[in-house]
């Protein structure tokens, strides 16, 4: 059982330390990731949708919106765009 998976837990809340810990190992990789500036223009965009799940699932593709922000080949999964969403 991996304890940062939500699927693994009892519970679909993470705390701030799990989500601290999946989003400095992804930044290990810094080709992976984007700059600061652009992962706090996401995550702000992230939390101000209203197809958010408990401050930290996309209700789209149930991924830990602190994760998928950070990385520089994904983009907003959620259909059209009038929310504000962001891109690659």
């Amino acid at each position: 059982m991996n304890e940062d998976c939500k699927g693994c837990s009892a519970s679909v809340y993470l705390s701030d330390e799990n989500i601290r810990r999946m989003v400095e190992k992804v930044s290990r990789i810094s080709e992976m990731c984007v700059t600061d500036e652009v992962y706090e223009r996401r995550l702000s965009r992230c939390f101000a949708c209203p197809s958010l799940q408990y401050g930290t699932t996309c209700a789209y593709c149930g991924c830990v919106v602190q994760v998928r922000a950070k990385l520089k080949d994904k983009t907003c999964p959620a259909p059209g765009g009038e929310h504000g969403f962001w891109s690659a």
